[in-house]
């Protein structure tokens, strides 16, 4: 409570910036963060709170931080943040080229491949972060999730009350996937190749006799596609993407099924 009181009053007030007590304060709560102990969002049962203080606390960090060089063998960066580092100790398995940012949390058991964790993320256990994936700042990844190559999560950081992407626990994201602006896709969910979602993205139910609409959420164990549906403009209608949910996953299949084996169990050509 006394590390949220000092963001708030910084937050309002910018000039406390200066003071060496807010500077600590804005620094522990990104090592908080940076170990698991605090979160930009949590479960609440169904529900998902946003910890706003959190996210303020984060933006709050890059003024305070001061630009320096990172000298990692050959290569050199230069920036604000640091890199995470002792993966061996965090039980984390990190491919050259993959980067995470301090103030992510990467929980053990997580396989990084050549890709990205930014500030404020957070990817629970047992989880793969294919190649090329990013997890943009704030972004909620769940335990055993697989976010494949070229995946996007896109960052939240402003409006400070803007959820993050939120993927819940077991689900498989397939190649070059974009998930933005605080969409959230639910447990053991299945996600074909390039399937777009963002906060006001159509996600439509076509398993039954008419169709059940979703923006910006997939339910939990849906199996997903991309495609189109026809919208009318000035110069004539055309094709704008949306999500279909063409299945469900089923109890009996084995939550780390490959993606092929997903839509061959609801007759999509793979």
């Amino acid at each position: 409570m006394e590390l949220k009181e000092l963001i708030e009053k910084a937050w309002l007030d910018r000039e406390l910036l200066k003071s060496e007590e807010t500077q600590n304060a804005v620094r522990e709560v990104v090592s908080l963060l940076d170990l698991g102990k605090l979160r930009v969002a949590e479960p609440n049962g169904e529900q998902w709170i946003v910890n706003e203080w959190i996210k303020k606390a984060v933006i709050l960090y890059f003024p305070i931080q001061q630009m320096e060089v990172i000298e990692v063998g050959p290569f050199e960066f230069h920036d604000k943040i640091a890199l995470k580092k002792d993966y061996k100790n965090l039980g984390v398995r990190v491919v050259p080229h993959a980067i995470a940012r301090h103030g992510s949390f990467v929980n053990r058991g997580v396989i990084m491949m050549p890709s990205y964790i930014n500030i404020g993320a957070y990817v629970d256990e047992g989880t793969m972060v294919d190649t090329w994936a990013t997890v943009g700042s704030c972004a909620q990844v769940g335990k055993h999730v697989h976010l494949s190559g070229g995946v996007g999560l896109g960052g939240v950081l402003e409006p400070i009350q803007a959820a993050p992407v939120i993927i819940e626990d077991n689900v498989f994201v397939g190649s070059r996937c974009i998930i933005v602006e605080g969409a959230r896709v639910c447990k053991e969910a299945v996600l074909g190749a390039n399937v777009v979602l963002t906060a006001s993205s159509k996600v439509i139910d076509v398993t039954g006799s008419k169709p059940v609409e979703y923006k910006g959420y997939v339910p939990p164990r849906s199996v997903v596609i991309p495609g189109t549906l026809p919208k009318k403009f000035p110069a004539g209608e055309y094709q704008v993407p949306c999500a279909l949910i063409i299945g469900t996953r089923k109890e009996s299949t084995d939550k780390k099924t490959s993606l092929n084996e997903a839509l061959r169990e609801n007759n999509v050509s793979v």
